[in-house]
């Protein structure tokens, strides 16, 4: 059975995780579905070692073919889009009498796939890179220093897979070069020479690719591009490719309006499920590796915000600049608030947003703080907020005795004292909180890096935080 756009689309809408919608979940959340019954149905699951604080790391074993696949996910704890799919893929493998069982048996006789969730349950858990030691596991594949790095090198040594899938994340300002696309997967065959030789393993791993860039260019047209394809010595994928897999990188980026990944995550279960058909099938042999080198490589000149032609003023000079803003993500208690910091100013012609706007003819304005009246965070309502919005007052404080963390979505930075310092004009690396418009009135407020603009209704979709 050869599975076309209509059966990857009809196999997704059936099997996709349901218990996996935000991707900030931790080891606690996957366990009850590795521990179920359900799993067992087709697969051998096995506890094959533990992290650092004790999480059990898992590996599970599907079909009895001749072909062996390597597959890990989230070594990494802080990129997790793969691991959705991958219970998805799950899923869809303890599926049945669904019009898929031909496909199904096919897999299972020409391959066995092993895969391993979350290697990093650890760096999972503070949703960051590095393990609990604080060491990037993915520059450990020399040293085996980490349990977790040494786990994986003994899994490699044990099955000797034929091809090894690295699954990661890559940031979200990677676009296709010379345009404002993000980049929503990038694939790679790494190299395992500083040379960038290509033998015979690395050659079929290509073609892989090969196979799965026409397949995602069905989906998702002009938004497929290569990682940067330096050696790392250090690196797990690198050193699979010179240990005799045919290894493939898949980065997950990013998908517009796609915050947490349930797109892109869909991209990943295509891009494998395809390569899982071509390689059982051997239909990848036929890919020309002039193909591969032809995906364009990623490009990074994407930013959240970008505002062009706004004009300025500082000791009485007067210039037009473009502004890039940019929301770095701070995690606290399984989610995150924002920080908006002005990532660049000049010329930025080459370069783009997110949320990409020309405001020429208009000007910067400092935000103000509100003064007359301390509120609770109970009385706040979006009307005010936006009236307040409109008179050039970006911050408020609050009388709230916060315990905690208290995260807000309200477009106003919320004080919980009188400590809010208004840039009185743009500063690199400062917070990106102004207003832009003319002398008669504001537009624009750029409140804790996000742009909202005044003269439409306003949506409490921020994540701020009460500082």
């Amino acid at each position: 059975m050869n599975l076309v756009k209509e059966d990857f689309i009809k196999a997704f809408s059936l099997y996709e995780e349901k218990a996996l919608q935000h991707r900030r979940f931790n080891h606690a959340d996957i366990l009850p579905l590795l521990q179920g019954n359900e799993i067992s149905k087709q697969f051998i699951v096995e506890e094959i070692g533990q992290s650092v604080e004790d999480r059990s790391i898992f590996r599970l074993k599907y079909g009895q073919g001749p072909i062996k696949i390597l597959l890990w996910s989230q070594m990494h704890g802080d990129e997790p889009t793969a691991t959705m799919a991958l219970f998805d893929l799950f899923n869809f493998f303890n599926g049945e009498t669904d019009g898929f069982d031909n496909f199904r048996k096919e897999i299972a006789e020409k391959l066995t796939l092993y895969f391993i969730p979350m290697l990093n349950p650890d760096g999972a858990e503070r949703y960051q890179r590095r393990t609990a030691m604080d060491v990037d596991m993915n520059r450990d594949a020399r040293a085996v220093a980490t349990v977790e790095g040494a786990l994986l090198k003994a899994q490699a040594m044990l099955l000797k897979p034929d091809f090894a899938f690295n699954l990661h994340n890559q940031n979200n300002y990677y676009n296709i070069p010379g345009a404002a696309t993000p980049v929503t997967i990038s694939l790679l065959a790494p190299a395992y020479d500083y040379a960038r030789c290509v033998n015979t393993v690395r050659a079929d791993a290509m073609r892989v690719i090969v196979g799965i860039n026409k397949i995602l260019q069905e989906f998702i047209p002009n938004a497929v591009a290569k990682y940067d394809d330096e050696h790392t010595p250090r690196g797990f994928g690198d050193n699979f490719q010179k240990w005799g897999a045919s290894t493939i990188l898949i980065e997950s980026g990013a998908y517009a309006g796609d915050p947490e990944k349930l797109e892109v995550r869909k991209y990943n279960f295509i891009a494998l499920l395809h390569a899982f058909q071509e390689i059982a099938s051997g239909s990848y042999l036929v890919h020309d590796i002039a193909d591969y080198n032809a995906i364009p490589f990623n490009d990074e000149k994407l930013h959240d915000v970008l505002i062009r032609n706004l004009s300025i003023e500082k000791n009485g000079k007067r210039m037009l600049v473009d502004v890039a803003i940019r929301q770095n993500e701070k995690t606290v208690a399984g989610d995150y608030y924002v920080e908006g910091v002005i990532e660049d100013i000049g010329d930025l012609q080459d370069f783009y947003g997110y949320t990409d706007i020309d405001v020429e003819g208009l000007q910067f304005t400092p935000s103000k703080m509100y003064t007359d009246k301390i509120f609770s965070l109970a009385d706040l309502t979006s009307s005010f907020v936006e009236s307040l919005l409109k008179q050039g007052y970006g911050a408020i404080v609050v009388s709230d005795n916060l315990a905690q963390t208290r995260l807000h979505s309200f477009p106003i930075q919320v004080l919980s004292g009188a400590n809010f310092q208004a840039e009185s004009c743009l500063r690199l690396g400062g917070s990106a909180d102004f207003f832009i418009g003319s002398e008669k009135e504001v537009q624009y407020a750029v409140i804790n890096g996000y742009l909202i603009n005044l003269t439409q209704s306003i949506d409490n979709k921020s994540k701020n935080v009460v500082k």
